[in-house]
């Protein structure tokens, strides 16, 4: 059965949380336009789509940068209530960053009230892999106890940031 001409691609709404600084943009942007922005400043939510094929069919991907807006409760609900993946990110050289995907996590899944939601814990910035502060193994823990897969990127050298936007899909 073939598609109609003008029949729109299939959408999938991908969210991207985490800490500030963790490189949420980044990595975004390098999926985007392949480049790496050193300094980019966020100061709201972009939303980007890009089209891909996925498993020989062409599909829509709508990327939310949430960009600093999950302080906010109202705000963060609704993106959450909107996405169908989630992009979990922290960056391997600070803990904290690391420790705060718990609270990401609990907040999405009390908002969706689904444990069955796609979810990618994403351990970013593994091009400074001299100044890790979070190891493999307490990265692939948590991510086996959420029963996630975990991936290693880094939006700078583009290592495994096509291979975490596509997996959502």
């Amino acid at each position: 059965m073939s598609k109609k001409p003008n029949q729109q691609p299939a959408l999938h709404k991908v969210i991207m949380v985490g800490s500030g600084g963790v490189g949420k943009s980044a990595l975004t942007l390098q999926f985007m336009y392949d480049e790496f922005v050193e300094d980019y400043e966020p100061t709201k939510a972009d939303s980007y789509r890009k089209k891909v094929v996925l498993d020989g069919e062409e599909v829509q991907i709508d990327i939310l940068d949430t960009a600093g807006q999950e302080d906010y409760a109202a705000i963060r609900d609704n993106y959450f209530r909107s996405g169908e993946g989630f992009l979990c990110v922290f960056s391997i050289t600070e803990d904290e960053s690391f420790q705060a995907t718990q609270e990401f996590r609990d907040q999405i899944l009390r908002v969706k009230n689904d444990e069955n939601i796609p979810f990618l814990l994403v351990g970013n910035k593994s091009d400074l892999d001299e100044k890790r502060k979070v190891s493999l193994t307490d990265a692939n823990a948590r991510a086996q106890q959420w029963g996630v897969p975990y991936v290693e990127t880094s939006a700078k050298t583009r290592d495994n940031v096509d291979k975490i936007l596509c997996r959502q899909c």
